[in-house]
């Protein structure tokens, strides 16, 4: 952004575009992680209940982890 453009923003928001910026981020990246629980947590239970193999638990969990650090690395 152009000077003229961050100071508009910042009287418009109250924040600086970094500020705003961290802050969407970090709920993106908390969002993600209730997510990958959410996915593991439910893959287990349908393990308990004899629905999946545990190899199944384990492929879940690893594929929404490896979406997370995907996301995580494009959020920095």
């Amino acid at each position: 952004m152009t000077g003229a453009q961050d100071a508009a923003f910042q009287a418009g928001s109250g924040a600086t575009p970094a500020a705003m910026l961290t802050g969407i981020a970090s709920v993106v990246l908390v969002l993600a992680f209730i997510w990958v629980i959410w996915v593991s947590l439910g893959t287990f239970r349908a393990w308990q209940n004899g629905q999946v193999a545990l190899l199944d638990v384990a492929w879940s969990a690893l594929r929404a982890s490896i979406v997370l650090m995907v996301l995580g690395f494009y959020l920095r």
